[in-house]
């Protein structure tokens, strides 16, 4: 949840007014406020516990930790900062007004876009290895060691932590006027220039969700191209999940980022214009909802595993997530069997017979 902002070097708040879209506080709709407070009030609810479930299921009770169960613990850590942060949206909703101060107003705005990248990146890097395994099964131990990994995903987080700068910089602690002239302190964006409106939503949406969405795509395409090409039918447990995971943060996270392109939008539009301001009042309207729904990706992942590991929930109870996590290393069965059935294909194409199967 995370928006465009602009550094301030004063010690108190600055006054606004509310004639400015660009100005208008995100807790300036007591609608959106209440839906807001509510939706974050369950995200909490759910995403804490749930996501530390699962950094506890992978780092106390789950004996063999795969290159998947390794970035599902990363990606669990970067929910689970995000959900706990919404404690403070929830408060700042409630109240329509920033208690925390200055600091804490550029701070948690920066953690929570950095845990947006860090979810995208994770979730790309997932896709990648999937089809690394799948479309180059020979060559996906030497490709994809457990070391390849832990230093992708380390540069992952320097990455996330580079690239959230700007929502740190253009992010200011406000004294807002609201329409009974009465003052409340907002932590909103504060742009001196429609080119700062364009460089950081645009930044937003291309690097955290066009770009890697292309990624994941062209994975999947490769990774079913190469199954329908070997005949090989077998539903593996890790690829129906991570394409849950991916289906999900896609679904809870377009609606923000197609407001950010209509932002975007209404700053190449002429000032004055009825299609600017239309654009501006769809964009103030449903910024606070698009967010609060962004949060809800965060929370579904625990949701997608119980689900995944339901069947083993009977036998092992609380360590069912455990032994769906260790079934993941079980992906590597599938491998082979793509690589046996690569095997015949390419047997088959040099001889002109079928591939043998089930031995006949």
């Amino acid at each position: 949840m995370s928006q465009s902002y602009s550094p301030s070097l004063l010690t108190t708040p600055t006054y606004i007014n509310v004639t400015n879209p660009e100005d208008d506080s995100v807790v300036s709709n007591d609608v959106t406020t209440t839906l807001g407070a509510l939706i974050l009030g369950l995200v909490f609810l759910l995403g804490v516990p749930g996501n530390l479930f699962i950094v506890w299921s992978i780092l106390a009770r789950t004996r063999q930790r795969s290159v998947t169960t390794l970035l599902i613990l990363n990606l669990a850590c970067a929910d689970g900062i995000l959900m706990a942060l919404t404690i403070f949206f929830i408060v700042y909703l409630a109240k329509q007004s920033w208690v925390f101060g200055d600091a804490m107003c550029k701070g948690v705005f920066y953690l929570c876009n950095s845990n947006m990248y860090a979810s995208i990146f994770l979730i790309t890097l997932m896709s990648v290895h999937r089809m690394v395994a799948v479309v180059f099964p020979r060559k996906a131990k030497s490709l994809v060691t457990k070391q390849i990994v832990r230093r992708a995903i380390i540069g992952t987080w320097v990455l996330v932590m580079l690239i959230s700068i700007p929502s740190l910089v253009f992010r200011d602690l406000r004294v807002d006027l609201d329409e009974k002239r009465m003052k409340r302190l907002v932590c909103a964006p504060n742009h001196t220039e429609a080119r700062h409106v364009r460089f950081q939503y645009t930044l937003e949406t291309v690097a955290g969700f066009i770009l890697p969405y292309s990624v994941i795509i062209t994975c999947y395409v490769l990774i079913l191209r190469r199954l329908r090409q070997t005949k090989f039918q077998r539903k593996v447990r890790s690829e129906n999940l991570i394409l849950a995971i991916v289906v999900t943060f896609g679904l809870f996270w377009l609606p923000y980022h197609i407001i950010n392109m209509l932002q975007v939008a209404a700053e190449w539009c002429k000032n004055g214009s009825k299609a600017k301001e239309n654009l501006d009042e769809i964009s103030k309207n449903s910024r606070a909802v698009t967010s609060c729904l962004a949060f809800i990706s965060s929370c579904a992942n625990p949701v997608l595993y119980t689900f995944a590991g339901k069947s083993y929930i009977k036998q092992s109870g609380f360590a069912f997530m455990a032994r769906l996590f260790e079934g993941t290393s079980l992906d590597q069965t599938g491998t082979k069997k793509i690589r046996g059935q690569s095997k015949d294909l390419a047997e088959s194409s040099s001889t002109g017979t079928p591939p043998l199967r089930n031995g006949k």
